[in-house]
């Protein structure tokens, strides 16, 4: 109820400001997740190594903060929705030109500048719609906008399902380029942000500078920036190799595959949507530490279930929990972001989370070829648990330690 009163308490504007951030960033996840549904296919289209596919999605996510640099300067100094389509059509570009990659090296360097786009999004789309929103909106709010990454994998598994066993993987890529087609609704739809053109007449147009960010805000950097590596670690240490480790691992199918990330996936929007929203009223950070605890109770069953059945309830919790804590984000940082750099702070610190945190993916696929199964096979499923306990104690203690501003008025 709570929920509903939130929504009828936003105007047309408001609604149409959030939903269009709200599809940039799904349909950036959409792109960034196909591949990782496609890495045993890829691999062998291009007759490399599994591992050397996974460094494809690390060198996407270790281009993402260039993006979040380059597009958050543009984002301060022009406004939010301009750099915004922008940026949309760069990473829809290179979506659909990695379909057309003749060979490896030439899918890296199209995997690269798609992260570079990538990196982009997510910073503008997040201050443009916090800094639409009434204060009190802003924890639902957060939750969905963040949760367009749980539903931006949701469409990556329809979308292999029923486009890969009738056209491959190149098709997928094609299918990725979609995301252009946002550029029109923003355009007609979307205003510029009020609080950016506010702030930006109180420094008479002038921009704040690079610089200065770093010089008087470094502390609160190196705390966010350290904050988003466990997040990030969290975020694609549960993600990125799951579908190897349940078609390599425990046997599924395409179509079996599919379905599980179907499930978990709704357990990720359940539970961003649901923290996001308790977090306006119990704290940013007591929500981000909760979940994390639940998350390292869940490891057994969310891996090592021995029927199908299990792991696939094991599955929605734990990322029920994972993205619970990632509904936080957006507004956490946004509220902790100096003003005069709200495009560029959070996107800036989310991706250089991501860039510390990219080799999750290629360390558990190394980590695996070293604990073999009885079989003589990769242990996915020992490998990623490990590592999540880990990185778990790592973001309950960051959270713990920070400070949060729930609620300030921009």
């Amino acid at each position: 109820m709570e929920a509903i009163r939130i929504y009828r308490a936003l105007n047309h504007t408001q609604r149409a400001t959030f939903l269009a951030c709200f599809l940039g960033w799904t349909l950036d996840a959409l792109d960034f997740f196909l591949l990782t549904l496609v890495v045993r296919d890829v691999a062998a289209e291009f007759s490399v190594s599994v591992v050397k596919v996974t460094f494809a999605i690390t060198l996407t996510l270790m281009m993402r903060p260039l993006g979040a640099l380059i597009f958050g300067m543009l984002g301060d100094r022009y406004g939010r929705c301009v750099p915004l389509m922008v940026d949309i059509i760069f990473y829809s570009l290179m979506e659909l030109l990695t379909a057309f990659s003749p060979n490896y090296t030439v899918f890296l360097i199209f995997r690269a500048l798609y992260g570079v786009g990538m990196g982009g999004e997510w910073g503008l789309g997040a201050s443009l719609a916090m800094e639409s929103l009434p204060a009190e909106a802003r924890g639902l709010a957060s939750g969905i906008l963040q949760q367009g990454y749980a539903f931006g994998f949701l469409l990556a598994a329809v979308v292999y399902w029923t486009v890969f066993p009738h056209f491959g993987w190149r098709a997928l890529f094609v299918v990725g380029a979609l995301p252009a087609l946002l550029v029109i609704f923003i355009r007609a739809r979307v205003p510029e942000s009020e609080v950016w053109e506010r702030e930006r007449a109180e420094r008479k147009g002038a921009s704040l500078g690079i610089g200065r960010l770093f010089a008087e805000n470094w502390r609160l950097l190196v705390y966010a920036v350290l904050l988003m590596t466990a997040f990030n670690y969290m975020s694609h240490g549960t993600q990125d190799l799951y579908p190897t480790f349940l078609q390599k691992q425990r046997g599924l199918s395409v179509a079996q595959t599919s379905q599980v990330a179907i499930v978990y996936s709704l357990g990720a929007i359940c539970g961003g949507t649901l923290l996001g929203l308790y977090s306006q009223r119990w704290g940013r950070r007591r929500m981000i530490v909760i979940a994390a605890s639940l998350g390292i109770l869940l490891i057994p069953a969310w891996i090592f279930s021995p029927t199908l059945p299990l792991l696939i309830v094991g599955g929605f919790f734990m990322q029920f929990m994972v993205q619970g804590a990632w509904g936080v984000v957006p507004v956490h940082l946004n509220e902790l972001s100096p003003p005069g750099w709200r495009g560029t702070f959070p996107g800036l610190v989310y991706q250089m989370g991501n860039f510390l945190s990219a080799p999750a993916a290629m360390l558990q696929a190394r980590l695996a070829e070293h604990f073999v199964r009885p079989n003589g096979f990769p242990d996915y499923a020992l490998t990623m648990a490990c590592v999540m306990v880990v990185v778990f104690l790592a973001l309950i203690l960051l959270a713990a330690i920070g400070r949060e501003a729930r609620g300030i008025e921009f």
